[in-house]
């Protein structure tokens, strides 16, 4: 990866990451659908001007049965499931699971034609860095529910294939408007939730500053910088950054909470990064090799790869390990 793609893919880890902590920091003074409505409300109300201004949402607006199933399978759909199935299970349990988008990505590349998607060593770093995550998040998953197993499971499988919309039924549609039109109509759907699951009390300033970061940065910033990152790099590449998203949660709840460090975290994050190198290396050595840019059929097969706006896997209430 170039040197702007490792700065958007440690941007994306860390930006990802955190929202295990701040949601854990803002179910504090609100109730989980009301953090979902105000993270969606908080990005569409920054972007939604933004995007006006340019004369986006019109012109976008001519798509909206592909931005509104786009939005459906990565968003509102996703959170729903996701908001179900943690009640049920450990959030070691569910981190794990949502670890599976980088496998559903290869195949998905795969049947598109790039045939490096599983190559050896491609497929070697993604068990390597699967390995990590299991280290990390450590076996503590409580009582298996499969129905439940299952719900995070399609939710993965969302993670991997909604976005192929962008590119190949919207393609031509700035991702700016489909990212602002998506949070829009999803916050409007949760308007109605949220209003019936309103904080009891006035929630404290922690938990209100929890809020408006999960909108602003894990959000509105986070889904623009991550089109950049899958333009820079790549879907299969951008896609690892859910092996590298525990890690950061972990690091939080030890910095900020106090939480302890576990001996999985030490072991399962070299192992991580190993199998980031290996998933890498492969394309960027052959690059090196030839001196010149990738054969015309791999440049073919990666215009046709899906965009995987993989979402974190902490937009509803964790449950307790």
């Amino acid at each position: 990866m170039s040197k702007r793609g490792w700065l958007l893919f440690a941007a994306m880890s860390v930006i990802w990451g955190i929202p295990y902590l701040l949601i854990k920091i803002a179910l504090e003074g609100m109730p989980a659908p009301f953090i979902v409505f105000a993270r969606t409300a908080i990005g569409a109300a920054v972007l939604l001007p933004v995007a006006m201004k340019r004369d986006l949402v019109r012109p976008a607006l001519q798509h909206w049965r592909y931005i509104a199933l786009f939005a459906a399978l990565e968003i509102a759909g996703p959170w729903l499931l996701l908001g179900d199935a943690e009640q049920h299970m450990t959030s070691s349990l569910a981190g794990l699971l949502i670890a599976a988008v980088p496998f559903f990505v290869a195949i998905i590349m795969w049947r598109l034609g790039d045939r490096e998607a599983v190559s050896g060593t491609r497929l070697a770093g993604l068990f390597i860095g699967l390995a990590g995550v299991v280290a990390i998040v450590g076996l503590n998953v409580g009582e298996v529910n499969v129905w439940r197993m299952l719900e995070v499971i399609v939710v993965a499988l969302g993670y991997a294939v909604a976005p192929t919309l962008v590119l190949r039924r919207l393609e031509g549609v700035p991702p700016l408007a489909v990212i602002t039109l998506s949070l829009t109509g999803v916050a409007l759907l949760y308007t109605p939730i949220a209003a019936f699951s309103l904080p009891a009390h006035t929630p404290e300033a922690n938990a209100i500053a929890a809020a408006v970061a999960l909108g602003l940065i894990c959000t509105a910033a986070a889904f623009l910088l991550f089109f950049d990152l899958i333009a820079e790099v790549g879907a299969a590449k951008s896609s690892m950054i859910t092996f590298v998203n525990p890690a950061v949660a972990v690091a939080g709840g030890v910095v900020f909470l106090g939480e302890s460090l576990k001996a999985g975290v030490i072991v399962g994050f070299p192992l991580v990064m190993i199998g980031l190198v290996l998933s890498t290396l492969r394309k960027d050595k052959a690059q090196g090799a030839d001196g010149a840019a990738e054969a015309p059929e791999a440049a073919e097969a990666a215009e046709a790869a899906p965009v995987v706006a993989v979402a974190d896997a902490g937009f509803a209430k964790p449950a307790t390990p």
